[in-house]
């Protein structure tokens, strides 16, 4: 297949043969300001991160409140936008005739994944600004995973859901691209189809990287994550978010801390997990992966176990990240908005 064709030639293209296709100690490039406009916008200069956090979130079964975090996720676009009502925060952010692509973290299966119940909440938002279905891509590494996570591989018209693997998905591109020390072959579904991209990652530790939180999620659009694993993943997870694909395709960030993990991951530890009961919420991947950390931090100290830094993981990719000027890694600099 040529890799020089345009995404919406290869959407076509695909289509038609079936596509499926108080938390205020928890704060220690550019700030995503568009979309907060006049008065909201000079008076934040900070990137916001959104924590909201309820025990009613997670019932039973690890099943998850829909209603609840739908009207979550709905504050949480408006407090990131400044926007008055959710449709208009959701359209400030995203366009009728975009193909919106929902990144997942589908490696814990079911029992360590986003919530379906919170997908359905980011794809009622997008809905509400009128973004259709068929112009609406749940998906990750494989059908498998996808599946094993809980989520229905749909192909053809309307919503979709699968993996780079998906025959007619596009696979990965033919020829690798180079950000920084990464040369990759990325997935199609993100160099080809999408025009923005919601990253859904998990909270949780990662026994090389230290966290794995939004910017690590992308490890799961290249073909050779396996060769990026030196030296606590550094720069190479800061590195690849250069890359223009994820820079300036990622529009949101709604990382499910629902249930979280502060040691032995990234697989899914029973153990080392705990009821976190929430989501967090930004455009600023470093501002909300620092968040990410020291939530994950308080919890190994709550435990008795030594600081990620003290066991030689020190998640220190993020400040490479803000040294590229992807987002804010200052402290006295995010704004961590707790609801």
């Amino acid at each position: 297949m040529d890799c020089e064709k345009t995404r919406r030639e290869f959407l076509q293209e695909a289509l038609g043969v079936g596509l499926a296709c108080s938390l205020s100690h928890f704060l220690p490039g550019n700030i995503y300001a568009e979309g907060l406009e006049g008065a909201e916008a000079s008076a934040t200069p900070k990137p916001r991160v959104i924590l909201s956090r309820s025990s009613k979130f997670l019932g039973g079964g690890n099943r998850a409140n829909g209603e609840l975090l739908r009207k979550a996720v709905d504050d949480g676009v408006m407090r990131i936008t400044g926007a008055p009502a959710a449709p208009e925060a959701w359209s400030t952010l995203f366009k009728e005739k975009e193909m919106i692509g929902i990144k997942l973290n589908c490696l814990g299966k079911k029992a360590f994944s986003p919530h379906v119940e919170l997908v359905d909440a980011i794809i009622a938002g997008l809905k509400s600004a009128g973004i259709r279905d068929d112009h609406i891509i749940v998906f990750d590494r494989t059908n498998r995973e996808l599946k094993e996570a809980g989520f229905r591989i749909r192909k053809g018209g309307g919503l979709k859901c699968f993996g780079t693997d998906e025959l007619g998905g596009g696979g990965y591109d033919l020829w690798p691209q180079m950000a920084g020390s990464v040369g990759s072959c990325f997935s199609r579904i993100v160099s080809k189809i999408c025009d923005a991209i919601i990253n859904v990652p998990i909270l949780k530790d990662h026994d090389l990287s230290g966290i794995s939180g939004a910017m690590k999620n992308f490890y799961g659009v290249i073909h050779n994550p396996n060769k990026y694993h030196d030296n606590n993943c550094n720069p190479y997870i800061a590195d690849l978010n250069t890359h223009p694909y994820i820079r300036d395709k990622s529009r949101l960030i709604i990382c499910d801390a629902l249930i979280a993990q502060y040691n032995g991951g990234p697989a899914f530890k029973r153990r080392w997990s705990w009821p976190f009961g929430g989501i967090l919420m930004g455009r600023d991947p470093v501002a909300l992966d620092r968040i990410c950390a020291n939530i994950i931090e308080e919890e190994r100290k709550k435990n008795g176990l030594p600081s990620l830094k003290q066991v030689k993981r020190e998640p220190k990719y993020i400040h490479t990240a803000a040294a590229l000027k992807l987002g804010e890694d200052d402290p006295e600099k995010i704004e961590l908005i707790e609801t």
